[in-house]
């Protein structure tokens, strides 16, 4: 039910509106001062507040203002005896939805009040899409180490204060940088994401503070730069321990001013962003290497947090696992499978270079190659095919592919041997083919149904691979 609160020092006012909005099948909380206005405001869920102006200890506008600093989307409908044009307009600037004046037009106040709320609804549900069109997922996991930045993110994200993002590759850094956004009071304008590693060392400061037409060679028309897109939104530099020093010194500068200049400009140009930052390496040994400035790492780090790679939160595993086995399934529209207890000892067994981003490609290939759940087995045979080999005695080749043999070293395949990924994905294909005619006794038929081929293509896919069933 949609929860209304009246903060009004006026008994009969709270009372003439608890009983029209309740009329109306809205559940109704009043308070008559903006103290414990603001305290309910923190503790419970409301949808809308309508709130006087004049009132002792705390005035309204006062209530307003701290209010959307902690609760941005929040409408406010402010109402005053006192109402005059520039009262409206300040309101307004405050973030008010609407002003009324007392006493209030009963019929006005209940459009205004449908408005406000169906304005509330559209917000939230465009951030929503928003959420679902960025693809931003949810920082899965209860070890302590993924509490702690959860826990981290609630407290800096509503700041504009700098946050450095450490950790390895895959470990879920640009995650934690689009939380950081999405939980600010800039969540409404843009996240601009700038990968410093991807971009040449010439073009870099180009990409982040735009350039003048005729600049240089290439600059045929003029360029607005990643800093003024993100006006008034965030920033976030990726893989800044590979950002060149030139370019670190104009970056340095933008968050010492606020201001930037275009590459081949003259004019300096005001911006408001926050800058999150992500590296991968250990930047004070970068420092001490004299590849980044230790006056712009200190700019950087006013909040550090580290994002821990996998095999020290292996306890987070089976949650991300299950997510990503029914995401999958979701993408292919197939029955979401299920993995079982061993499948899942498993995995937390295996070393996990790649991280999250090495766990969800693996999923997603169990579920492929696997039959209705996924089991220890499967994860041993198909999680790295390199794995499979455990079942050979003999060193593992491909024959009759038409493409160089693989030879299998300490239980992993060769990847220096496969020429493409074609070759690649037939040697999985055999294996599986293989793995899949073992377990049904070479009964081709069953075989065949199991993986949801035609008889006749299996036994293309056996003379392909020159299989033979042994003695």
């Amino acid at each position: 039910m949609t929860k209304i609160l009246i903060i009004d020092d006026e008994r009969a006012i709270r009372s003439t509106l608890r009983e029209i909005l309740e009329y109306e099948d809205y559940k109704v909380i009043d308070t008559d001062n903006g103290i414990d206005g603001l305290a309910i405001i923190k503790k419970e869920e409301i949808d809308l507040v309508l709130c006087d102006i004049k009132m002792s200890k705390m005035d309204g506008m006062e209530v307003l203002t701290e209010a959307l600093a902690f609760k941005p989307d929040l409408p406010f409908i402010m109402i005053s005896g006192h109402g005059t044009i520039e009262t409206a307009v300040e309101a307004s600037k405050k973030g008010a939805y609407d002003f009324i004046s007392k006493p209030p037009d009963l019929n006005r106040l209940l459009i205004t009040v449908r408005n406000a709320l169906e304005r509330g609804t559209l917000v939230t549900e465009t951030k929503v899409l928003k959420r679902k069109v960025s693809k931003t997922r949810d920082i899965l996991g209860d070890s302590a180490a993924i509490q702690r930045i959860k826990e981290t993110i609630e407290r800096v994200a509503p700041t504009d204060a700098r946050v450095l993002v450490t950790g390895a590759n895959g470990s879920g850094k640009e995650l934690v940088a689009r939380w950081l956004h999405e939980k600010s009071p800039r969540a409404g304008a843009p996240l601009i994401e700038v990968n410093c590693a991807a971009i040449p060392s010439e073009l870099i400061e180009s990409e982040l503070f735009g350039h003048e037409k005729g600049s240089f060679t290439s600059a045929v028309k003029q360029r607005i730069g990643k800093f003024e897109q993100a006006h008034n939104g965030t920033l976030f530099l990726d893989e800044i321990g590979d950002m060149s020093l030139s370019a670190q010194a104009k970056v340095l500068r933008a968050l010492q001013e606020n201001k930037i200049t275009r590459v081949g400009g003259e004019k300096e140009i005001t911006v408001n962003v926050r800058v999150i930052a992500a590296t991968n390496k250990d930047l004070l040994k970068e420092i001490d290497a004299g590849n980044f400035r230790m006056d712009l790492y200190h700019r950087l780090s006013v909040i550090i947090i580290h994002v821990p790679p996998l095999t020290e939160r292996k306890e987070d595993i089976p949650t991300l696992a299950e997510h990503f086995c029914e995401e999958v399934c979701n993408e292919y529209n197939m029955p979401v499978k299920k993995i079982t207890a061993e499948a899942m000892e498993a995995l937390k067994e295996l070393p996990w270079t790649g991280n999250i981003r090495e766990l969800r490609n693996m999923v997603e290939r169990l579920i492929i190659l696997s039959d209705k759940s996924i089991t220890d087995r499967d994860v041993r045979t198909f999680a790295n095919p390199g794995l499979s080999a455990v079942r050979h005695e003999e060193p593992v080749k491909m024959e009759a592919t038409g493409t160089a043999p693989h030879s299998v070293v300490n239980n992993q395949p060769d990847y220096d041997n496969f020429s493409s990924f074609q070759d690649f994905k037939d040697y999985t294909e055999k294996e599986y083919i293989k793995y899949k005619l073992e377990k049904n006794g070479w009964n081709v038929s069953k075989t065949a149904d199991e993986i949801d081929i035609q008889r006749s293509h299996l036994y293309s896919k056996i003379e392909k691979y020159g299989l033979k069933r042994e003695a």
